[in-house]
């Protein structure tokens, strides 16, 4: 302001100086204006595409025009044009200056992505052959966009239609050369080819079991059929993309799957191991024995708002470091939205007397539930690792209507720092894990230990019953489930009345005996070795944020093992238990960094 002042009075002195009679004369030039064309100073461009912004200028008679993108000149005339590659934004800055001063504005310019129309229509190799007079009608998939596309079918050449499906039909015996297009202003056509995705190829199983195998997220099969084979004998050929392997001698096997329609066959082979039979990896407990878990194996939280929040890793191996770092501090560990997950074994394998076996820690208390589904593993093929066959413990919303199975979530990495992060599953929603600037300002939400640009969590999802109890988005209530899932306040298998007001450190008690297999029998595992926890909720409650399962810690709890759990238990009785048949059990005292907004508030306190 001050360098300002100091121009205007000299310019005022020069004036003053050259007028003989002390009249003051002021030129009616003044400095340049800016009017932008558009109102908000935003632009949109397509990626690749010229866009020329022409603003209005006065008072700009020999004026120097400075066009400016991070500091760097791009442009010195009235206009600029600009083209960019790169989907994201510019900031642009106008200067336009004559003797009397300088009026700049600052603008900003969108680069989204093409809009390009997709189509896919499988064609045979070699392709039709149809008899004079018989009509073959094709009906392309074409994924619309929000630019009016055009579709045309050409017969040797010559356009014969403009509607999305066509039949040919024709009393000329012949080769015909048919051609299917859709345009719009951004041009490319693209095929879109037949698609499956295999989570693993390796699978382990001790002899005797059922394992389940199949493809996941399906597309564009159209009249597909599933061949399988095992160690080159055909054992299955049907319509149905799912095989369950089972043999009973050990030994490598190799499968192998050949999916066939009209249009193409694509083939996959897998390894199933036979393992010995249950019992021969089994490890027995000592007094020497660890009490708690002893390594996290895998740490892969979905995106959520403690995630990258005062911790900084960028690989998995430094992830499970971390949240065994934090367990052993009694410390939460957030897996995040839908899917993140948490996997631990122990020193010894955990047997199973039919009665409580296993203990997870959350923080759960009154209104305020974010349930995890857990997982059990046996070491099956003996190599200490959890790279065997999860079984599901069933809770009380196993089998229900509204409880999914093989639900999936692929999360997308944000293009910028303080950015939701968006998702889609593979039943055709989508939605955001919203990113909460108030409370948690780290960058990003999305695991930074996580390379690839988008990734997909699978497993079992549990209806959402959260609430919004104020009507005005202030007090959300997030009710328990019965029993069976961790960081939920069970009214069961808690254990416990203890309404936890204090938002404390307390666990949930799981039977080994709730395992099922993939179709929902009895597992009937007499031991397990690993542990797997996994947020089982993709919702979200208002300004809280999304519903993410916190884990602290957990331990063997059954009486028949050899060293003692971490907490006092007295052993209830061996079926499922009511309030009136449970011991009452008070955690220790609790390291926990959640309070409660108050005694009576249902929030749980994230922030």
């Amino acid at each position: 302001m001050k360098k300002l002042l100091s121009c205007l009075f000299a310019a005022l002195f020069v004036l003053s100086s050259c007028n003989k009679d002390d009249v003051i004369e002021v030129d009616s030039q003044t400095a340049p204006r800016i009017t932008l064309d558009s109102e908000n100073a935003v632009y949109t461009i397509k990626s690749g595409r010229e866009l020329t912004i022409s603003p209005t200028y006065e008072n700009a008679d020999k004026a120097l025009y400075v066009w400016k993108i991070d500091g760097k000149v791009v442009g010195t005339q009235p206009a600029l044009t600009v083209c960019e590659q790169t989907v994201g934004e510019l900031f642009v800055l106008l200067q336009v200056s004559n003797r009397y001063g300088t009026a700049s504005e600052e603008l900003r310019v969108d680069v989204v992505e093409l809009e390009i129309p997709t189509i896919s229509l499988p064609v045979p190799e070699k392709g039709y052959t149809i008899l004079v007079g018989s009509p073959l009608t094709l009906k392309p998939s074409v994924i619309d966009t929000s630019i009016p596309t055009t579709c045309t079918w050409s017969v040797n050449g010559k356009e014969v239609s403009s509607e999305k499906e066509f039949t040919f039909d024709t009393s000329e015996a012949g080769d015909y050369t048919l051609e299917f297009a859709t345009r719009n202003e951004d041009g490319r056509i693209e095929e879109m080819p037949f698609g499956w995705t295999f989570d693993q190829t390796v699978f382990n199983l001790s002899a005797g079991r059922r394992i389940r195998l199949m493809p996941f997220d399906i597309t564009n099969a159209f009249d597909a059929s599933y061949t399988w084979s095992v160690n080159g004998k055909q054992v299955q050929q049907s319509s149905d993309p799912v095989y369950i392997f089972s043999e009973s001698a050990e030994g490598t096997y190799t499968v192998k799957v050949e999916m066939k329609n009209s249009y193409l066959t694509v083939p996959q082979e897998l390894t199933v191991n036979v393992c010995p039979a249950e019992g021969r990896y089994y490890r027995a407990g000592s007094p020497a024995s660890s009490k708690d878990w002893n390594k996290v194996y895998e740490f892969l939280a979905a995106p959520g708002q403690f995630v990258n929040e005062r911790y900084d890793v960028t690989t998995m191996d430094a992830a499970c470091a971390y949240a065994e770092s934090q367990m052993k501090l009694n410390t939460y560990v957030s897996l995040g939205a839908f899917g993140g997950y948490l996997v631990v074994g122990f020193d010894h394998s955990i047997e199973n007397d039919g009665g409580y076996n296993i203990g997870v820690s959350g923080n759960s208390f009154d209104g305020s539930s974010e349930p995890g589904i857990v997982w059990v593993m046996q070491d099956e093929n003996g190599d200490g690792l959890p790279n065997d066959t999860w079984y599901e413990l069933k809770g009380s919303e196993y089998g229900k209507p509204e409880t999914t199975q093989d639900y999936a979530v692929t999360y997308y990495r944000p293009r910028a720092a303080g950015m939701e992060v968006q998702w889609t599953d593979n039943k055709g929603a989508s939605g955001s894990v919203d990113y909460l600037s108030q409370f948690h300002t780290q960058d990003y939400y999305y695991p930074a230990w996580v390379e690839a640009d988008s990734y997909t969590l699978r497993g079992t999802c549990l209806k959402a019953n959260n609430y919004d109890q104020s009507g005005n988005g202030s007090y959300w209530v997030n009710p328990a489930y019965d029993w069976g899932y961790a960081d939920n306040f069970s009214p069961i298998d808690r254990l416990t009345d203890d309404p936890n007001s204090g938002a404390g450190v307390n666990a949930n008690h799981f039977r080994i005996s709730d395992a099922v297999t993939f179709d929902g029998k009895p597992a009937g595992l007499k031991y397990i070795d690993f542990v797997k926890v996994q947020t089982g909720i993709q919702a979200k409650s208002g300004w809280l944020g999304e519903i993410s399962t916190e884990v602290f810690g957990g331990s063997p709890t059954g009486t028949t093992n050899t060293v003692s759990a971490s907490w006092p238990i007295t052993r209830p009785c061996a079926t499922t238990p009511t309030r009136s048949s449970v011991t009452t059990l008070r955690p220790a005292a609790s390291h926990c960094r959640h309070r409660p907004m108050s005694k009576r508030s249902p929030q749980r306190v994230r922030r």
